[in-house]
């Protein structure tokens, strides 16, 4: 089973992004992080996200708590998403509190560190392994069947992946 074949609910996106319901209802309204798998229709339909929502939820509360402005994190989402997601594991965010940078390589981070402004960044890859770990203990369904997977380990899928990638 692939991450694409797994989907989860409003609540377990909650838990492993570490944010509340509120938030993840509000950034779905306005667009800022929408479930891929699944939208909702009207009360009482379930929105279903991929583990790659998940993990930009976790980004965006991470860039929330460091003091980035919603619209910031908007254009850097919008970013991200005109991407198509790729390679999110192996990037690192980087943000002076005004701008957010994308850094794929280590030159692209030591640069950005040479300017002499205050930086934090946000090694994504660890933040998707915090994700995997967060869904390994909660429940996830097949997109297909809408059957509960309970303890699903994505990270099973991403070593496949990875051992394909060497």
């Amino acid at each position: 089973m692939t991450l694409e074949q797994i989907g989860y609910r409003g609540p377990t996106a909650c838990a492993a992004a570490g944010i509340t319901y509120r938030q993840l209802d509000y950034w779905a309204r306005t667009g800022l992080v929408e479930p891929s798998v699944r939208p909702a229709y009207g009360s009482g339909t379930q929105r279903l996200y991929s583990f790659r929502d998940v993990v930009v939820l976790k980004i965006v509360k991470r860039f929330l708590d460091t003091g980035v402005s919603l619209q910031n994190i908007r254009t850097t989402v919008h970013h991200l998403r005109e991407r198509g997601f790729r390679d999110l594991e192996r990037m690192t965010l980087m943000s002076d509190g005004a701008t957010v940078y994308e850094c794929t390589s280590p030159d692209e981070v030591h640069a950005l560190l040479q300017g002499g402004q205050g930086i934090f960044g946000i090694a994504v890859g660890v933040v998707w392994r915090d994700v995997e770990n967060a869904l390994s203990q909660l429940h996830g369904e097949r997109v297909d069947t809408g059957e509960t997977l309970v303890g699903h380990n994505p990270a099973d899928e991403l070593a496949r992946r990875r051992n394909r990638a060497v």
